[in-house]
């Protein structure tokens, strides 16, 4: 930063009330929004995770008109094959002018399901009449593991054309545009990727060739090879060859490390503005499979439900007020072609399952992008709020809690970046988790911990940052140490404004009022 940009930021800070604790890396000034200050030389900064949710953050979720209501039965009728009948009717009807075909209404009262449900069609909604006592309850009676609803058409989104080489030296965290060799082939409002590379060399400066293979099983331990990150973007402006991008990029492009390209993708089979809302589900299972883990007697049958949600090819959807009980995992899972989702207002409580690697990961994002979690509650999980390997992100957990944990929230495995724990009150852990699972190594990147509340780790992975921001609560037993700590700031102090993602959301809306 130039000496006459330190003296802005310096009285910026000054500006605001004495008492307002605000961080060195985005402070409230005068006009009271976020001005933000680069970490690095390079000019890298904290993302606007603004963008993340339905619609692309701080849209409505929609109130879509019931076209087919369903009444409970009696006599333990399987009610999957009503249901699918339902969803497959509304989704033959006309899509309107806001993407919304229906809803399909379960009314008040218990339906078991048999099957997986399936939305694969655009516009579509499956809705109960509330997730308490009283309300609308599914029963998943299928006796194997797979999800009670899934969401998603046939495929995700396909590169097609040639890429266009990133012609910049480093496109640092937190840009929202950059510069191509050749930019005739872009027009604003395409979909493309932002592809950041890491390369054999990358690899070997973060270590990630060199991990110490677990000394129980060394074959397990799989050290890590070149690949890539793919940022889904809309083109929202082209000056000469800099492209502007509807969201930022969550990791640097750095010419020395594989630098990066821009693709154009087709998603014709991605379905879009579909939601689940407002009912229980309760997952049957067999109470008789007993054994003790970790000293108590545990329920542990896994030949049941995993999650109630399970979004693949779908971009603008939804799932809210729903609770789930009994199920391996919980309330979502999120895979890497969903996008611009929103989980709100769930539970996930009660999992059945050992109490092991790969379970009770309660809500999951395992590879989408630009997702929206808040106001969830998980119990007993092992990784309550979790992200998979190699996400690209923002992605945002936003006033979660989880309570009686059996590990730790946090990004789980291999170089997944950009996420936002936001007020979130949970075990919580950035850090390299070297052989653990199969080699999972430095996990996260550029991850941010907002104003949380419990336990945390917080490390810097090498060519990246991980933030521990007004933190309250105490610091975790790191797996393996010693690691670089990461940017501390704050600790034991809440900072204002109170939630980074509002605050940006706010700042975003009303620039383009």
């Amino acid at each position: 930063m130039s000496p006459a940009g330190k003296w802005t930021f310096v009285a910026l800070l000054l500006a605001v009330p004495a008492l307002a604790q605000q961080s060195k890396l985005a402070a409230l000034g005068p006009d009271g929004r976020l001005h933000y200050a680069a970490y690095t030389e390079q000019g890298d900064r904290l993302p606007d995770f603004s963008h993340c949710g339905y619609g692309g953050g701080g849209v409505p979720l929609p109130n879509a008109a019931v076209k087919v209501a369903l009444e409970p039965q009696s006599g333990g009728t399987d009610d999957a094959p009503r249901i699918q009948a339902a969803l497959d009717r509304v989704a033959a009807l006309p899509l309107g002018a806001d993407g919304l075909r229906g809803v399909v209404l379960l009314r008040r009262g218990t339906y078991r399901c048999g099957a997986t449900l399936r939305i694969t069609a655009s516009g579509v909604v499956l809705r109960g009449e509330g997730k308490d006592e009283g309300g609308t309850l599914l029963l998943a009676t299928f006796r194997t593991a797979k999800p009670l609803v899934q969401i998603g058409g046939k495929e995700g989104p396909k590169a097609h054309g040639p890429a266009a080489e990133v012609a910049d030296d480093y496109v640092p965290v937190g840009a929202v545009s950059l510069t191509v060799d050749n930019a005739g082939d872009f027009v604003v409002g395409q979909k493309v990727f932002v592809i950041r590379r890491g390369n054999a060399a990358w690899i070997s400066a973060i270590g990630m060739d060199r991990i110490t293979p677990r000394a129980a099983d060394p074959g397990s331990t799989r050290q890590w090879q070149p690949f890539e990150l793919k940022f889904d973007r809309v083109i929202t402006a082209i000056d000469g060859r800099r492209l502007t991008f509807d969201a930022p990029i969550g990791c640097a492009l750095d010419r020395r490390w594989g630098g990066g390209a821009v693709q154009r993708y087709d998603d014709p089979e991605r379905i879009a503005h579909c939601g689940v809302e407002f009912f229980r589900a309760l997952s049957a299972y067999d109470p008789s499979k007993r054994e003790s883990q970790g000293g108590v007697m545990t329920e542990v049958d896994e030949e049941h439900a995993t999650w109630l949600m399970d979004f693949g090819a779908v971009k603008n959807a939804w799932a809210r007020h729903l609770v789930t009980e009994k199920f391996q995992h919980g309330p979502a899972v999120l895979r890497a072609a969903a996008k611009w989702v929103t989980v709100e207002d769930c539970s996930g409580v009660a999992p059945v399952s050992l109490i092991t690697g790969g379970r009770r990961y309660t809500y999951n994002i395992q590879g989408a992008q630009l997702v929206l979690v808040q106001r969830c509650y998980a119990d007993e999980a092992r990784h309550a709020f979790v992200f998979g390997a190699r996400v690209p992100g923002p992605n945002v957990f936003l006033d979660c809690k989880s309570e009686r944990n059996h590990a730790r929230s946090e990004p789980h495995e291999r170089w997944s970046v950009a996420g936002l724990f936001d007020n979130v009150d949970s075990d919580i852990a950035l850090q390299d988790r070297q052989s653990m699972g199969t080699g999972h190594g430095w996990s996260g990147a550029n991850y941010v911990a907002w104003n949380c509340r419990g336990m945390l780790i917080c490390q810097q992975p090498p060519t990246a940052q991980n933030f521990a921001i007004g933190f309250t609560g105490q610091r975790g037993k790191e797996a393996f140490a010693p690691r670089p700590a990461g940017w501390w700031e704050s600790e034991g102090t809440p900072v204002t404004p109170r939630s980074l993602y509002q605050q940006q959301l706010l700042d975003r809306l009303s620039a383009s009022r």
